[in-house]
């Protein structure tokens, strides 16, 4: 949603008072990138990744009785973690997963039936969507008594 004309001219003056201020702290803010601080992150994951292999394995090759299966359980929920924590950042960073916004009603309703975008037949005769959007239609169906 672009700013209005109000908006635009109070950011304005905010901006310039804090070129005003600080100078230097106005102009690290405005270079960085903030794909660089995920990429950062996306490294870190890996490198956690690769520890939380090593402490699986060691976990594997000491044989210290009940110890070797917690030492192995934290390797793996480290590696758990890792992978998380960078496909959390990759989406960010990508702008994968932010949701569209949602067509209204009747723009889900012109697709139903097993229909696509141009009244064509989908490949297997199910409705385009989200998971979301095919529960919502059944529910509207089922207590529209459209069985």
């Amino acid at each position: 949603m672009p700013l209005s004309e109000h908006e635009q001219r109070m950011l304005e003056q905010i901006e310039q008072q804090l070129y005003a201020e600080d100078p230097k702290f106005a102009h690290a803010v405005r270079s960085t990138n903030p794909q660089v601080h995920y990429k950062r992150r996306i490294v870190k994951s890996a490198v956690g990744f690769v520890v939380g292999v090593g402490v699986l394995m060691a976990g594997l090759v000491i044989n210290a009785g009940a110890a070797t299966i917690a030492i192995s359980v934290a390797g793996f929920l480290l590696m758990l973690a890792s992978t998380l924590w960078a496909l959390t950042s990759w989406k960010r960073m990508t702008g994968i997963g932010e949701e569209p916004a949602r067509p209204s009603r009747q723009g889900r309703q012109g697709r139903q039936g097993g229909q696509g975008r141009q009244g064509r037949p989908n490949r297997q005769g199910r409705p385009k969507g989200t998971f979301m959007e095919r529960m919502e239609e059944r529910w509207r169906r089922r207590t529209e008594g459209d069985l």
